[in-house]
């Protein structure tokens, strides 16, 4: 066990020390602020104020607010849907400051860079039209129906291409390009920084601001000349943008074997258990590996709830473009109480539990528990290297993860639309993240009673376990 727990405690180092890995866990736990505001305007347009899908059909009044919906859109368009642009900022401002930089300008480098490789010219001249009802618009050549294009339509009023950014890229598809070019531009920013050659040295009687910006006039350039070449010729050899080719190759491959593998998954919540066993946070150590896989399939979702896509049931939920195992559906099930789903433990103890010190130490849990806080009783039992509590710490978060999948694959489980913080208690969880669905919130209710009775029989034979000990000692 001291082996095994010491062979943990290295790799848990290792990846605790790692310039990226808590580059990218804190790129996103700093922009998770954002995207929970973005949640709350999706839940104010398509829950609350909405008169088909939301509160709107059963209470009328509500609509009276229907004038400020534009608002709550826009915060979800600038958040959600432009999560690229916020995460390769805060990615690259990490890398800067990991290498020794100071100030704000490496996130407006990092911006820039990202948009470099971006491209910005769409043509709309071939884009068929469609009427209100989204039906295509056609018209007779020669007898047969031919779709009618927007630029037809219009003819000289609309040009045949407009500048602008793609959805595609701003949003939850561009992410692992704006991971990757985040992290790749500023270490080549931090290595121009070093060379001496590359300074401007300006008089001692210049202000510092224009002193400093001088000296870092040449290595941002040429950052930025270096990354658009990378682009450019990744465009040359494939004719795809890198956006694309990171996104084909890389970002849906990883979506496809971890994502959306339910055996993945299940491995890697053992493998936080594992490193909590041993005294170390497992979910920081994982967050760099789960959040650039599964933000995005949140956020996909996201996008089709806000555009009222109904969601499909059973096998066509992957075939529709829906995720049932994104971040929100793994925070919901495998993390509710705190990791290890603990709060099945503090309830089988007040349930089962005699000795006065586990009940002291359970009721100590119950506030922060219900706010998804168990260092409390983590530490306080302790669970960390506890041969026998560990045994359900690892597989209740795993149960409850497949309990939660399969009812999401049998249709009784709604799919998991938006993100909620962490820190929201169980029960208002599942109702939130689900959109405002009540089977969310009975779900999770089912997944907090399966995880008590996993809990049950080990805190029996814990305690026994206990009162031997204790008599031994006497």
């Amino acid at each position: 066990m001291d082996a095994f727990a010491d062979k943990l405690g290295r790799i848990g180092a290792w990846c605790g020390q790692n310039k990226y890995l808590g580059s990218i866990k804190n790129a996103f736990q700093n922009f998770m602020p954002a995207t929970i505001a973005g949640a709350i305007g999706v839940l104010w347009t398509n829950v609350l104020v909405n008169s088909s899908s939301g509160l709107g059909a059963l209470w009328e009044p509500i609509m009276a607010l229907e004038v400020i919906n534009p608002v709550f859109a826009a915060i979800q368009f600038a958040t959600i849907s432009c999560i690229a642009i916020g995460v390769v900022m805060l990615v690259g401002q990490e890398i800067a400051e990991a290498n020794g930089e100071t100030g704000a300008f490496p996130a407006v480098l990092s911006f820039i860079a990202w948009l470099v490789v971006t491209p910005n010219s769409n043509s709309v001249a071939g884009l068929g039209l469609t009427d209100a009802a989204g039906a295509a618009v056609t018209k007779l050549v020669d007898g047969e129906s031919v779709a009618v294009t927007i630029g037809e339509k219009l003819g000289d009023l609309t040009p045949a291409a407009f500048s602008g950014i793609s959805a595609n890229y701003t949003g939850a598809t561009g992410l692992f390009t704006a991971l990757i070019i985040g992290i790749l531009a500023m270490e080549i920013y931090g290595w121009l920084r070093k060379q001496d050659a590359l300074k401007i040295k300006m008089p001692e009687q210049v202000p510092p601001g224009v002193s400093r910006a001088f000296e870092v006039l040449i290595p941002a350039f040429l950052m930025l000349a270096i990354v658009g070449l990378i682009g450019h010729v990744a465009y040359l050899a494939t004719g795809k943008y890198l956006n694309d080719l990171i996104s084909y190759y890389i970002q849906q491959p990883l979506t496809n074997i971890i994502g959306g593998n339910i055996f993945a998954v299940c491995l890697m919540y053992v493998l936080i258990s594992l490193f909590w066993l041993v005294g170390i946070h497992g979910n920081n150590m994982m967050a760099a590996v789960k959040e650039p896989i599964f933000k995005p399939m949140l956020y996909a979702n996201t996008a089709l709830f806000t555009n009222g896509e109904t969601m499909p049931l059973t096998a066509e939920i992957k075939a529709h473009g829906w995720y049932q195992l994104n971040l929100g559906m793994l925070v919901m099930f495998g993390e509710f109480g705190g990791s290890g789903v603990t709060i099945g433990l503090v309830i089988a103890i007040f349930i089962f539990g005699k000795r006065a010190d586990n009940r002291a130490i359970a009721t100590l849990s119950v506030v922060p528990g219900l706010f998804n806080i168990n260092e409390t009783v983590t530490f306080g039992i302790p669970l960390v290297l506890n041969p026998i509590l560990g045994i359900p710490f690892i597989i209740a978060p795993v149960a409850s993860i497949v309990l939660g999948y399969v009812l999401t694959l049998m249709g009784i489980m709604p799919i998991v639309v938006l993100e909620v913080p962490w820190t929201m208690p169980p029960v208002f969880y599942g109702f939130l993240a689900t959109g405002g669905n009540p089977m969310g919130a009975v779900c999770q209710i089912l997944a907090v009673v399966l995880v008590t009775l996993i809990y049950i029989p080990f805190v029996i034979f814990y305690e026994r376990y206990q009162n031997k000990q204790a008599a031994e000692a006497e």
